[in-house]
Parts: C-alpha cells; sequence; structure tokens
C-alpha cells in the first residue's frame, strides 16, 4: 500500500508538472495575440524635450564700487534694501579730498591775484612805450631806451600769459577733485534690491589699484536662466523656441521663457563640453532667487490631443517599391515573439511612415501602416491609421521566470528600461 500510494503521489507530480509545461511553451495564448506584450493607443498631450540642468542669476545687476581711497565712513543700506536709481548708498571719508579741493581754490584766488598786478604791470609798460616812441620823434631819447621800454612791455604781456595758462591748469585739477570729491558718495546707478554686501562700515578701501566692490544692486523683477546643455544637443536648440523648467522645492509648478542666446564659447567639465543657453522669466512677485537651481526643458516640438503610442510599438515601413504582402490596411500576420520592442522605435523617425501591429477584436494580429508624428525616448504621436482604444504589440510577454528574475533583481538593475535624457511630459 506504501509503495501504491509513492507511486500515485509521484505520478500526481509528474502530471502536474506536464500540464504546466504544456500551459507555459506550448498551449496557445487565450486571447489570440501569440503571447505577445499588447499597448492601448490612447490619447493625450506630447513634448520632445532636451532638457538640462541651469541656475537663475538676475538679469540686470550691478557691482557697485568706488573710485576713490578711503575709509568706508557710512553705509546707508543693508542686503535685502530695494533702492531707487540715483539713491545714496554708502560715503567714503572725504576729508583728504575736500582738503585739496578747497587748496585748489586757494591756489586760483593767488593766481588771480598775480593775473591782476601782472595786467597793472602790462598797462605801466604801455605807457613807458608810449612815452618812450613819442621822445623818439623828437629825437629826445636814445635808440636803447626805446627797444628797453618795448622788451618791458612785451614781457609783461607774456606773464600775463603764463598767468592765465596757470589759471586753467588750476581750474583743471580743481575739477578733477572737485569729481574725486564726489566719488566719495557712492549712489545707486540703477533701480533694484542690494543682493550683497562685499565691504563693511568703517573698512579701508583701497583704489590704487582696481575699484574696491562695495555692494550688488540687482533689478529681480526679470531673472535670466542659464542652462548648460550637451554639445550632442545643442543642434537641436533654436532661438526663440520655447523652453520651461521647475526648480527645488517649487511644487512642480513651472516657469515659461523663449531661448534668447546660445554664446558660442562653450565650457569643458571633466572633459564634457557644454554651452550656455540663455532665457529669461518674468518675476515679479520675486519668488525666484538667484543662483537657484532649475530643472529646464527647451520644447523641440509637441502635440496635444493626439493618439499616443509606445515607441516600442512601431517597426519601420518597408522601403520604397517593396509591398507587404497582406495588402492594404492589413499587413501580414505575426507569429509568436517575431517581433521585439528593444531599438525598434529608434529606426523610425518623426514625420515619416512606420506599420505597428495592431490586434484585432478577434484576437489576431495584423501589421497597419500608419503615419507618424511628434516623438520622444517613450512615446509616439500617430496622426493617421490608428484610433484610440485599439491594441498594439510592442514585443513578446516575459515568461514568468524572468518575471521571478525581474522581481529579485537588485535596484537598479538593467532589466528595468529608462526613459534617458530628453524625454517629455505626456
Amino acid at each position: 500500500m506504501r509503495r501504491l500510494a509513492l507511486i500515485l503521489a509521484a505520478g500526481a507530480l509528474l502530471a502536474a508538472g506536464g500540464y504546466y509545461a504544456w500551459r507555459t511553451w506550448l498551449a496557445e495564448d487565450p486571447a489570440g495575440a501569440g503571447g505577445l506584450a499588447t499597448a492601448t493607443a490612447v490619447r493625450g498631450d506630447l513634448e520632445d524635450t532636451v532638457t538640462a540642468t541651469g541656475t537663475l542669476q538676475p538679469k540686470d545687476f550691478v557691482d557697485v564700487g568706488t573710485q576713490v581711497s578711503g575709509q568706508l565712513k557710512r553705509l546707508l543700506v543693508d542686503v535685502g534694501a530695494v533702492v531707487k536709481a540715483g539713491q545714496l548708498l554708502a560715503e567714503v571719508d572725504p576729508s583728504v579730498y575736500q582738503a585739496k579741493v578747497d587748496g585748489d581754490k586757494a591756489q586760483l584766488l593767488n593766481q588771480g591775484a598775480q593775473l591782476s598786478d601782472r595786467q597793472a604791470q602790462v598797462v605801466l609798460a604801455g605807457l613807458q612805450l608810449g612815452r618812450q616812441q613819442n621822445l623818439t620823434k623828437e629825437n629826445a631819447t636814445t635808440a636803447d631806451a626805446l627797444q628797453s621800454a618795448e622788451a618791458t612791455h612785451q614781457s609783461a604781456v607774456a606773464q600775463v600769459s603764463s598767468i592765465r595758462a596757470q589759471m586753467q591748469q588750476t581750474q583743471s585739477t580743481l575739477r578733477g577733485d572737485e569729481a574725486s570729491l564726489g566719488y566719495t558718495k557712492i549712489y545707486a546707478p540703477i533701480a533694484g534690491t542690494v543682493v550683497s554686501q562685499a565691504a563693511k562700515q568703517g573698512q579701508t578701501l583701497n583704489a590704487n589699484q582696481q575699484a574696491p566692490i562695495v555692494m550688488r544692486s540687482a533689478d529681480l523683477s526679470t531673472m535670466t536662466v542659464q542652462a548648460q546643455v550637451t554639445e550632442a544637443d545643442v543642434p537641436k536648440l533654436k532661438v526663440g523656441m520655447d523652453v520651461y523648467f521647475t526648480t527645488l522645492g517649487g511644487d512642480n509648478r513651472r516657469y515659461y521663457g523663449k531661448l534668447r542666446q546660445i554664446p558660442p564659447t562653450p565650457a569643458v567639465v571633466n572633459n564634457v563640453v557644454l554651452y550656455d543657453a540663455l532665457f529669461d522669466v518674468e518675476n515679479p512677485k520675486q519668488a525666484l532667487m538667484t543662483q537657484m537651481t532649475a530643472q529646464v526643458f527647451f520644447v523641440v516640438a509637441s502635440a496635444q490631443d493626439a493618439v499616443l503610442v509606445p515607441l516600442a510599438a512601431l517597426h519601420p515601413a518597408p522601403a520604397e517599391g517593396r509591398k507587404s504582402s497582406s495588402g492594404e490596411g492589413e499587413g501580414r500576420k505575426s507569429s509568436k515573439g517575431e517581433r521585439k520592442a528593444s531599438g525598434v522605435g529608434a529606426r523610425v523617425r518623426a514625420g515619416t511612415a512606420a506599420l505597428v501591429s495592431v490586434v484585432d477584436a478577434g484576437g489576431k494580429v495584423g501589421e497597419r501602416p500608419v503615419k507618424v508624428g511628434v516623438m520622444n525616448r517613450v512615446s509616439a504621436q500617430i496622426t493617421s491609421g490608428l484610433e484610440p482604444g485599439e491594441k498594439v504589440v510592442i514585443g513578446a510577454r516575459q515568461p514568468d521566470s524572468a518575471k521571478t528574475a525581474a522581481a529579485k533583481a537588485p535596484s537598479g538593475s538593467a532589466l528595468v528600461p529608462s526613459a534617458g535624457k530628453g524625454a517629455g511630459r505626456p
């Protein structure tokens, strides 16, 4: 009896194993799709984008410095203060520069007095010259006395011209010293917000070699996003194209703008060539701040309320002059596992014809020509040839053993495909 029970148990196990093998490898798919994985065409929005990471900077900002050396006597604003153009921001100790101005004015007064004296000497020399000329007519003086009077008169005139030149030089020095005195007061060059301060009140500033920076004033109403784009993606960008970005902690709020400029000089970081792409965004509430990190999306193409299928559902259309064996509308039927999803859609280009394997209501599979619109690395728009709700083949169905291996695979395993950089957001 024990032997008979063991035989019956072994037979039951063999029967169960055979039934499992038959169901797994030999039985037909009840749906009639031949063990192929399918997806349903749906309506939705699609974007083909180039992604990049950028930082925010004010579009208009000025580093406010001083052109004169001295002690920073007063600092009238703090970081975060909103200032108007022409508003007094700080003041350097003006004592030395005021003394120079006072000295120039005193020297100018002295030279004015000298000019008056020299002018009186010119008048006296002119009278003496006239007297000698009258005496010469009457032969009552010598030629030597006449020549001496002429020389004295010319010398007096020259001294007047010299004093006037000295006064012009002093006036020029005075204007320069007055300008330096004016530079001791630092005014806001533009309206904006004080975003940083590089000097403290009481600090001594040295402007002999370069103008020291006191603070930075920026207009935060318009921000510029500086995004770094790889050399492979730069050809896809066009000035004027739509672009949007999100910030960290911004609750996925999108800020929109248009690409303004791509400077021709790149930056090389770890042997990677990166080009700056610049665009502006309005910031009326000043929610965007300097040096924020932005996740940027440059919109290469987009489609709204379009028929969408996974990219793996697309197959290249036959070459021109080559006909499909199944005739119009329905192509030849696909056998089990004949098409693979991996890399198929990559050979189809946006705006061209392609083929999809469609599963009809009876579970039969047939190829159908379609027209492809916008594509990204995940999905494709079908502009004609397919309706929402229809099922398309996207590849061979994964066996149970492979599913178990995938479930046990460690995090980051290659069994899970990635959309990659540039994938849009439906």
